[in-house]
């Protein structure tokens, strides 16, 4: 599903009339360097694409307005070689509906200490022809990403990289498409939420189709593609000895088979990029889809379940931002904790559907009693999640706002066997510690369920909470409780 390159973003350099065209030659050449170190560097996820250097307000205005529908264009680095007055950029920056990264960089590294004259200052002045536009962005009070450093320097081609990935992912946000099979987990609050704010905040579309119309896709998968899945299925994991062929259970493998299949129609014929589900609503399907939404997180759909839109929309958005870097997202839940003082943890899992992509180890395909939702045992993949610095995000609906909430964690290897838990898991340490971490997650009102990631950071949410104005909560080594209630507090009156 995921093709990164298909994306851009546009490097667009500012500068003015004033220094002659000999200047606005080197300036417009070397911006093409730049744009094309850049777009080579290994870590890039898009491509890079060099735009000619803008002089004027009407330049300004047309480069802004051509990137708000190109449609591969994700987003927009600016950077200021010389002294491009800010009064200039005014128009375009009022209608720019893409995301902003401002490059505070200079052409050379080192000043030239022995040949240093004014033809230099003048062409290099991106020290305080920057300030300038820096100035306008915060008159304006527009939100944007700045980087500061060299330009070859690898640390400042990993912030552009990481806020490319970002860029990218708000672009899925606003065009995503999240189908609901069935409704909200009856009674419950934080997995509810404001549909219409959301596509107005974010830009995705959350629509319910109902059950029926899920099994009759389902009800049209052919016994031969099901052959062939069942087999992809005996290849990638280690199944159990009743799913195998002629076992007591390989009916239920083959329903799960085709519940994948026909979800997977589903979603592809919808241009659907996230899903959710509910054990509540299963009428007319033969088991709670387990493996099928497993495996279709693995390959870039987002999902949650009990009908929880905003995990879903979510897991999607991060697979985007994460592709192709090594690790996995999932969908998660906060499920029982391990309170021993010399080594607290928390226990993440779920009924059945946690994404493989976090697996530590080959998963194991198995079958069992699930307890609840009434339908025949479901199958599902079964593993432990590897050790490693994660976070876990929630969206959280406010009532006049969104939130978007982070919590550092670091994940430990599962020890114990667990034979008794048919379920994939994950274990951490919640950041700055057990007791502050959770106490913290309430206060904010942290939902319980999450994205889990092993291979985006705090920096990256932060990034995409800019892109879309939205509220931004930290939990990390830092918090304090009494500090964040305050943080709390002065949020409430700033998003009134």
């Amino acid at each position: 599903m995921l093709n990164l390159k298909q994306s851009e973003i546009w490097f667009v350099t500012g500068s003015q009339h004033l220094y002659g065209e000999e200047t606005l030659q080197q300036v417009d050449a070397h911006s093409q360097v730049i744009a094309d170190f850049l777009n080579n560097a290994a870590s890039m996820p898009v491509r890079v694409v060099f735009k000619p250097v803008v002089k004027t307000p009407d330049e300004i205005y047309a480069i802004c307005q051509a990137a708000n529908v190109a449609p591969a264009c994700v987003g927009i680095v600016t950077w200021m070689h010389t002294f491009s007055p800010a009064k200039m950029w005014i128009r375009g920056l009022n209608i720019l509906k893409k995301p902003l990264l401002h490059l505070h960089t200079q052409f050379n590294r080192d000043i030239p200490w022995g040949n240093i004259d004014m033809d230099f200052m003048n062409l290099n002045q991106s020290a305080h022809g920057d300030r300038e536009f820096g100035f306008m962005m915060s008159r304006m009070r527009l939100n944007r990403k700045i980087v500061v450093g060299f330009w070859q320097d690898e640390a400042v081609i990993k912030q552009i990289a990481g806020w490319a990935r970002v860029a990218l992912a708000a672009h899925e946000m606003k065009t995503l498409k999240v189908v609901r099979f069935g409704d909200n987990m009856r009674q419950v609050a934080v997995t509810d939420g404001d549909k219409v704010a959301a596509e107005m905040t974010f830009g995705m579309s959350v629509n319910t189709h109902g059950i029926g119309d899920l099994v009759a896709v389902i009800n049209q998968v052919t016994d031969a593609d099901v052959d062939q899945l069942v087999t992809e299925y005996a290849d990638s994991y280690t199944l159990m000895e009743s799913l195998l062929r002629g076992g007591a259970q390989h009916s239920s493998l083959r329903d799960a088979a085709r519940i994948e299949i026909g979800m997977r129609a589903f979603l592809q014929d919808g241009g659907f990029g996230a899903f959710s589900d509910t054990f509540e609503d299963l009428h007319g399907m033969a088991q709670l889809p387990g493996v099928a939404s497993q495996r279709l997180m693995a390959e870039g759909y987002g999902f949650a379940g009990e009908g929880d839109w905003k995990t879903a929309a979510m897991v999607r958005v991060m697979k985007v931002m994460a592709a192709g870097l090594p690790g996995g997202n999932s969908f998660m839940e906060d499920y029982t904790y391990h309170f021993d003082p010399t080594n607290p943890l928390v226990l993440g899992s779920h009924m059945l559907e946690i994404c493989p992509s976090i697996a530590a180890s080959k998963p194991s395909c198995e079958v069992h009693p699930l307890g609840i939702g009434g339908k025949a045992d479901p199958v599902r993949l079964v593993f432990n999640a590897g050790a490693g610095p994660a976070i876990n995000v929630s969206l959280i609906d406010m009532g006049n706002r969104f939130r978007l909430l982070v919590n550092e964690v670091e994940a430990v290897d599962v020890t114990e066997a667990l034979p008794k838990l048919p379920v994939a898991r994950a274990l951490w340490k919640p950041m700055p510690d057990m007791a502050t971490g959770c106490a913290a997650w309430i206060l904010a009102g942290g939902a319980h369920h999450t994205v889990f990631s092993q291979n985006l950071t705090t920096e990256n949410v932060d990034d995409f909470a800019d892109i879309f104005g939205v509220e931004l909560v930290v939990i990390d080594k830092n918090t304090n409780l009494r500090q964040l209630k305050n943080e709390l507090r002065w949020s409430e009156a700033a998003y009134k």
